[in-house]
Parts: structure tokens; sequence; C-alpha cells
């Protein structure tokens, strides 16, 4: 393992990045054929290249290394010591046109001190330095920082696009794989395709996708388990699984993972409408209720007997 898929892959070029519409294509490269560019907010859920899109537009720009400042709002970028920091990068004069401050998960910086510093510096050097936010949630942004950047939803790619940039990745990099086994971990990771790469990575080594071994947690994931259990037709123990590997914590994703693959509940419309109408009933218990597993096991009794 020479070095991380996910980077190896990551499109540096307008030409590599897949864009899901075609407005936002024709606007970023607007943006890259004037040579300038907006404060920007870059929002959409884990993995659906909000990062990459960011770091394209600084390579098509032709920012000096030296004009950029990466941060990242769940770590430096989150205290108000950082701050100093990014004032004494904006009061210096750039190499280039501008420079520009790159801010991942923007959306954990702290909202009652970083954003309030970070909405006045936007203004003061506008005419020298663009700010770059990403984040999973928007709404933990304040009104100012959204009202002062052009705001951008990435949409994630749908299933056979996803699988198709997997599987791109497996036969450049020479690895055989069947497509049951890359299905499951399509459904494992969708739509977090550094996630997917990263997991498929992880179970290649020998040159050959496999599932990884029972019981190793290394290089595994327990909704790959799941998605080979529901596949083969054993419901009870794929239930079982589900209620005793998912984390209290990450329950809301675990029914967002569930309404991803509605194919796992019923092959018709009917059915798959019917799953829809029970993952929400068991999101809206689930922060009513007192015990998570309870209510999750509840609903994919539910599902099960569609």
């Amino acid at each position: 393992m020479k070095q991380l898929w996910v980077e190896q892959y990551r499109p540096k070029t307008l030409d590599g990045y897949v864009f899901q519409d075609e407005g936002m294509k024709e606007q970023v490269a607007s943006w890259v054929k004037e040579g300038t560019i907006p404060h920007l907010l870059l929002h959409g859920g884990p993995g659906t290249g909000k990062t990459t899109l960011a770091k394209m537009l600084i390579n098509e720009l032709n920012i000096d290394e030296y004009d950029v400042l990466f941060a990242n709002g769940s770590k430096e970028a989150r205290k108000v010591e950082w701050v100093d920091k990014l004032i004494s990068f904006c009061q210096t004069m750039p190499f280039g046109k501008f420079k520009i401050v790159l801010i991942d998960e923007a959306d954990y910086m702290n909202i009652a001190s970083v954003q309030p510093a970070l909405r006045n510096l936007m203004e003061d050097y506008s005419d020298s330095v663009r700010f770059i936010l990403t984040c999973n949630y928007p709404n933990k942004i304040m009104p100012p920082i959204h009202s002062r950047c052009q705001s951008i939803h990435i949409n994630r790619a749908d299933h056979t696009e996803f699988t198709a940039r997997v599987a791109t990745v497996l036969v450049t990099e020479s690895v055989e794989f069947d497509l049951d086994t890359l299905d499951n971990y399509v459904r494992a990771a969708y739509p977090d395709l550094r996630k997917c790469l990263n997991l498929v990575q992880q179970n290649s080594t020998d040159g050959k996708l496999r599932n990884p071994k029972e019981g190793d947690r290394a290089v595994g994931d327990w909704k790959l388990d799941c998605v080979a259990l529901f596949k083969a037709g054993k419901i009870k123990e794929a239930r079982a699984l589900l209620c005793n590997q998912a984390e209290a914590e990450e329950m809301d994703g675990v029914f967002r993972w569930m309404y991803d693959n509605l194919d796992l509940w019923s092959k018709t419309e009917e059915g798959q409408d019917q799953a829809i109408l029970i993952i929400r009933e068991g999101l809206v218990n689930h922060s009513m209720v007192g015990d998570a597993e309870i209510n999750l096991s509840a609903t994919l009794v539910k599902l099960t007997s569609i």
C-alpha cells in the first residue's frame, strides 16, 4: 500500500471532477476562466467530493502553495487562539493575485467565538483573501457567514455511478473482483466514496477483492456483514448483528443506511414505499424512546416482514 487510493485518484482538474449538476459545472468553469472565485460554502454528505472540489479549484487557479492556508474546523480551527494565526496569514501580501483559506469541517468551528471573527475577516480582507468552507451541516454555520459566501450543495452520486467509479479504480489497479462482492462494499459505504475506496483497498492487498474474514474488524465493517446476511436470506442473523454492532451515537446513520438500501427490504415499488414509511416511523420514535436498540430491532422486524 504505497499510496492511499483516495488521494491517488482524487481529481485535480476540472475535466477529472464528476459534477452532478451541469449548472454547477458551468459556474466552476467560469471561475477558472476568469481566474477568481467568491467566498464559497461547499456542503453535502461525507465523501461526496467537497474537499476534492476545493482542492481542484486551488490547483486550476494556480494558487501558490504559500498563498494557501489549510485548517480543520474540528481541530485547530475550532479554537479561538487559531484566529491569531489566521489574521497574520490574511495581513501579509499574496505572492499571486489572492490567497485562499480552506477550512474543512467548518460546521465544527465555535459559533460563539471563531465564526464571528471569521465573518469580519471575510469582509476586511476580501480584496486579497478568499475563503472556502466545507461542511456536512450548513445549518451549524451562522447566517452572516452564509450571506458572505456562495453556497454550493454537493449532491451524492447515484448507486450506478458510485459503483462505476469504484470499479474503475479496481480495474486500474489490476484488482480482480466479482460484482456481488463489489456490491457489498457499495451498499455498506454509499454514499461515502472515500470510505468505500479505503475499504476495498484494505481488502484487496493480494490482487483480489475479498470480503473481510469473520471477526476481522481491522479491515471490515459491520454493514458489510449485514448486507451479505440479508442477501443470503439470513434475516434473523442480520437483524441481530445490526442491533448488536450499531452504536447509539450512529443510529441516525443506521436509519439513513436502511433508506439508501431500500431494495434489501423489497424489490417492488410498493414494498419500497412501505419500507420508507417504516424507516421514517423508526427514526421519529428514535428521538423519544429510552432504548434505541429496541426501537431499531422493532423497525427491522417490520422491514423484514414486508
